[in-house]
């Protein structure tokens, strides 16, 4: 790629853990100047372990952090301060994932910083905002998708509450407020105006209710958690046994279902009364598992892969082992590696992004302070 598309944009991130990191990581590996600033004994996420790379690094860090540049600096110092100004003076972007209050007490909100350059854009991602009377509790991923209501709706209907196995919500708000930040730095790219943009992971976590919001909203109509991570009103949309494990299908509409019933000689169901379309299928699920059961299991999952062959939405239920590893995977160059001063070779997860066909040129970040030389007057 002869350019990425955001060389020559500076983002200044004051950040920790997930939210704000894996945003500001779509831009580096889109080509900006991301350098991340530090207190000295750095982001508490490079001492996360298991599997450490160093006494300031660890492969938990990096998979939040590549592309990054590293300075150490302590902001409520007066020489702290004086790099940071002299920093901001040169960028086009403060970003921070502190607790709502933080900002404004170490000025690095839009208020503080506009003197120095009038078109800076702040993004602030915080747990609960910055303007309401949580705005300086702490909060994480975990807890917003169980305060949201996302955990009541995961899992099996006679199990416990359940999270996403990662840390969806920070990934979410971590786009969430790069997708603003971008959006207000086109518009300071114009008029040379800069502001504040905010995000919470309380907010993202509320609107990835989406549909089962509306309807309680508008109907009353609670939605319940439903066996075998089947859709809330259509099917057959859900986990099905086979010989050797468990495949997904995802028979969205009447088509699909039709192709579904030839692919496995199941003609009979057709016009059963029951299963006309997607929504009487979906309120007769039960009876339709108990119909369809029987014949999943007759093949493996990898048999039914080829006997679908394409021709309705499908997917194997893989362990995170068997997913990476996978052929498609490989064959999608979803596995990446980057060189590390330590570990020499360092394999990642490739950006989910193409330009032109092109998957985007990672690396790894810096270590603790290596950039200072280079930024710090």
């Amino acid at each position: 790629m002869s350019a990425k598309p955001l060389e020559g944009i500076r983002v200044l991130t004051l950040e920790q853990f997930g939210a704000g990191p894996y945003g500001t990581m779509f831009l580096a590996e889109l080509g900006a100047e991301v350098i991340k600033v530090e207190p000295p004994d750095g982001d508490p996420s490079r001492h996360v372990g298991p599997h450490k790379l160093g006494p300031d690094d660890s492969e938990y860090f990096q998979a939040w952090n590549l592309g990054k540049k590293s300075v150490t600096l302590d902001i409520k110092s007066a020489e702290g301060r004086r790099q940071f100004e002299a920093l901001v003076k040169t960028a086009d972007c403060v970003v921070n994932n502190l607790r709502g209050t933080q900002p404004a007490k170490l000025a690095i909100d839009y208020a503080s910083l506009r003197h120095l350059k009038p078109s800076i854009v702040c993004l602030h991602i915080s747990a609960y905002g910055r303007a309401n009377e949580r705005k300086d509790w702490p909060g994480y991923d975990f807890l917003m998708q169980a305060e949201a209501g996302l955990m009541e709706l995961t899992g099996e209907p006679d199990g416990p509450p359940t999270r996403v196995g990662v840390s969806m919500i920070d990934s979410m708000s971590g786009l969430t407020g790069i997708v603003g930040l971008l959006a207000c730095l086109l518009r300071a790219r114009t008029t040379g105006q800069g502001c504040d943009v905010d995000t919470c992971l309380y907010d993202v976590a509320m609107h990835q209710l989406t549909y089962p919001g509306l309807w309680y909203l508008n109907e009353g109509d609670v939605s319940p958690r439903v066996s075998r991570s089947a859709h809330l009103s259509l099917a057959p949309v859900q986990t099905f046994p086979t010989k050797d494990g468990w495949i997904f299908v995802m028979c969205m509409t009447q088509k699909f279902w039709l192709s579904l019933c030839e692919a496995m000689g199941r003609a009979d169901l057709v016009n059963d009364p029951r299963f006309p379309d997607p929504n009487m299928r979906g309120r007769n699920r039960a009876e339709l598992t108990e119909a369809l059961d029987p014949t999943f299991r007759t093949r493996t999952t990898a048999e039914w892969l080829a006997k679908f062959n394409g021709l309705l939405p499908a997917a194997p239920v893989y362990a995170l082992d068997k997913a990476l590893d996978s052929d498609f995977a490989r064959a999608a160059s979803m596995v990446s590696s980057v060189p590390h001063p330590l570990k020499g070779e360092l394999r990642v997860i490739a950006n989910p992004i193409r330009i032109d066909g092109e998957r985007l040129v990672q690396a790894a970040c810096s270590p603790l302070g290596a950039d200072n030389e280079k930024y710090l007057p």
